[in-house]
């Protein structure tokens, strides 16, 4: 059985981001004076930095016959086909081809995703769409567990 795992991280700019942010509070505490404004840029930054880890920290994982992504567990049985979705196709899937009752774990910095198929009818969800770094990977996973 393959097992998968990856954490879909924030990219190293958005670390510059939280840090600018930072630095920004401590600017407009400014005139307040010094104590003030040091205390702005250690909380500025450190607010910004639990953003970023947070929305970075997101999981997808294939495991004990289930699909896990982020806060979603989905029993590979109740999967259908998967879809390898290049920046191009992914960029489709997240606008006008998207359905509204689909399952997506969307990440803006990463281009590439997999569609997987839900076939439980009971489930009114008809798809998930999931930015990942790998699909290929993922869909052999998948895969792998199914057989």
């Amino acid at each position: 059985m393959q097992s998968y795992e990856e954490r879909l991280t924030a990219p190293r700019s958005w670390w510059l981001v939280a840090a600018l942010a930072g630095l920004s509070v401590a600017l407009m505490l400014v005139p307040l004076g010094p104590l003030p404004m040091l205390g702005g840029l250690v909380g500025g930054v450190a607010l910004a930095t639990v953003v970023v880890s947070a929305y970075g920290s997101v999981r997808i994982r294939v495991v004990a016959g289930s699909l896990v992504a982020g806060d979603a567990r989905v029993p590979v049985e109740a999967l259908g086909a998967t879809e390898v979705l290049d920046a191009e196709e992914a960029a489709a899937w997240r606008t006008y081809k998207a359905d509204p009752r689909a399952f997506l774990l969307l990440r803006s910095y990463i281009p590439t995703a997999l569609r997987v198929e839900v076939s439980d009818p009971a489930d009114p969800t008809p798809y998930l769409y999931l930015s990942t770094r790998d699909p290929e990977g993922l869909a052999a996973a998948l895969q792998a567990v199914r057989a």
